[in-house]
């Protein structure tokens, strides 16, 4: 596993930066839709918004064993997306719903990094089906929890992409995902700030 890396520390009254992380990688995906829909609705929240999307992130699926070396393939992605991750104040992670749970790229994301996740907030965009994500979501919950990371109990659940998005890859029933997006993004930015004040306070005993 790869040493964490360390971000320069932000000012308190810096705006909030938070990493939105594209799950899917497969062809013809809905993700990269609903991710720009989501970026446009955060987009006067007055956060700084990075977007990760692990197409462009071939991390390999073998990792090193403890205090092992990685490959030079994993080193030159991990340069890449390591930093972002750490000078992350929050996460909202995009995800569809794969056979009950979520993309073998995302797992293969959160399980190459540690320290990158504690003690900060995730928030999710989930979609697929009739159950919208959800149960990736909660699969996702634990996972995090076991990271040390915060999730936000409000979420984005776009129900039936394939009918629920219009050919742009905008919600139709705009009004109600729109209000999810902001509750969500409200209780992301509450934690965020929060745990970056209390991080910059005391380092984190994770």
């Amino acid at each position: 596993m790869p040493a964490a890396t360390e971000a320069a520390p932000a000012t308190l009254d810096a705006p909030l930066r938070v990493a939105v992380i594209i799950g899917s990688v497969r062809e013809g995906r809905h993700g990269r839709a609903v991710a720009d829909w989501f970026l446009g609705t955060a987009a006067d929240q007055g956060l700084e918004l990075d977007v990760i999307d692990l197409v462009d992130v071939p991390l390999p699926l073998a990792m090193p064993g403890w205090g092992g070396t990685v490959s030079p393939e994993a080193a030159a992605a991990l340069a890449e997306v390591s930093p972002r991750l750490a000078a992350a104040d929050a996460f909202v992670v995009v995800t569809p719903e794969y056979n009950h749970s979520f993309p073998a790229a995302l797992k293969n994301l959160i399980d190459w990094h540690h320290a990158q996740w504690q003690a900060k907030p995730v928030g999710f965009v989930s979609y697929g089906g009739l159950g919208g994500g959800l149960r990736a979501v909660e699969q996702l919950r634990l996972i995090f929890a076991e990271l040390h990371a915060m999730t936000v109990r409000d979420s984005v659940s776009l129900h039936g992409p394939w009918s629920g998005l219009t050919e742009e890859g905008t919600p139709r029933d705009t009004a109600v995902c729109e209000g999810a997006a902001e509750g969500m993004l409200g209780q992301l930015a509450w934690w965020g700030r929060a745990l970056r004040t209390a991080r910059a306070d005391r380092t984190y005993q994770g």
